[in-house]
């Protein structure tokens, strides 16, 4: 068989083979056979409570898969379902300043434990704590600060879970 004729066949082969996996250009690597993905409530069970933090969060993550992926949202048993709580919530000095012993930055870092379950690979299911932060300007405090900083690092958390959830690299 020549080049040609074998490489139009391999070309052939591989199209008429039904790959199970789509692939798209966020990474995310999700079968076929998986359809909807359920999202619940994450309580805030953090020391420090911002009221808002819990649908905040959850909706972040639901937007995520709404606008990346072709699964659809459903209040209960998904393909892929998440759950946990908001664990930490807090904010701490960082830098302090010479000659002084106040801080000249300020962190607030936010830890959210989730639980993932894929129902088609039980293999990708996970429990784990995710948490990131972000610093600030002592000048300022938090209430100033707070709603640009928790969009911040919500971003971070929910790129941080989809990566790890679906994207298989």
């Amino acid at each position: 068989m020549t080049f040609p004729k074998l490489l139009v066949l391999l070309i052939a082969v591989f199209l008429l083979s039904g790959c199970s996996m789509k692939y798209s250009f966020t990474g995310a690597s999700i079968p076929q056979e998986t359809k909807t993905v359920s999202v619940y409530d994450f309580p805030n069970l953090a020391p420090l409570i911002n009221p808002t933090l819990t649908n905040k969060f959850t909706e972040a993550l639901k937007d995520k898969f709404v606008s990346l992926t072709r699964l659809q949202v459903v209040t209960e048993y998904g393909d892929l379902e998440f759950s946990g709580s908001i664990v930490d919530y807090r904010t701490q000095p960082m830098a302090i300043q010479a000659n002084s012993d106040q801080a000249a930055q300020n962190r607030l870092t936010i830890t959210v434990k989730v639980k993932f379950t894929n129902a088609q690979n039980p293999k990708a299911n996970f429990d784990t704590n995710f948490s990131r932060y972000s610093d600030y300007s002592s000048d300022k405090n938090l209430q100033e600060v707070e709603d640009a900083l928790v969009t911040e690092i919500l971003e971070q958390l929910i790129d941080d879970i989809f990566n790890k959830a679906v994207v298989n690299w």
